[in-house]
């Protein structure tokens, strides 16, 4: 990526999020910061997950998925699936978690908020597939402030591609 383009793409702020996945008796998270809100009624959530990544057939096998919400006390969770410990399949044995009321999806306890949903929809978009979930379930965690891009030493800019956070400017 050109890297004039990289440090303006930087600049995107967003939250810090783990999508996790149920498919069979396997169990899988992914770290996930390009996630948004994209329809007041009916409720629904956007999530743009690497079209090479483990979690993303699995979601579409699955067709459900759960967003849990990262906090600023749960940045164990971002540290954890960013590192090379995180990079195989039922990659949650590590950590603590319970399965969601509807879906049986797993919702991480460390998370501030977790939620349960079915694929209503996706598209391939370059090299990641959007999946866009409509809720069915939510579980509101410990009161926390949601961890943000601004967080981390590094922004995710697709890929392999990282790129780290000057943190006296770009």
């Amino acid at each position: 990526m050109d890297p004039t383009l990289a440090r303006a793409l930087a600049n995107l702020t967003s939250g810090i999020y783990v999508l996790t996945v149920a498919d069979g008796d396997h169990h899988h998270g992914m770290s996930s910061s390009w996630v948004a809100q994209v329809s007041g009624e009916p409720p629904l959530f956007s999530a743009a997950v690497d079209n090479r990544h483990f979690s993303n057939a699995m979601i579409a096998r699955a067709g459900a998925f759960a967003l849990n919400i990262v906090g600023a006390r749960g940045k164990a969770l971002e540290d954890y699936f960013y590192s090379a410990a995180a990079r195989r399949p039922d990659n949650l044995d590590r950590l603590a978690y319970e399965l969601s009321p509807t879906l049986r999806l797993p919702w991480l306890r460390l998370a501030m908020v977790s939620i349960e949903a079915r694929v209503h929809s996706h598209m391939v978009a370059g090299d990641h597939t959007i999946f866009v979930g409509e809720p069915v379930g939510v579980r509101l965690g410990a009161p926390d402030r949601p961890l943000t891009s601004l967080d981390l030493d590094y922004v995710y800019l697709g890929g392999k591609e990282v790129l780290p956070r000057d943190r006296t400017g770009w």
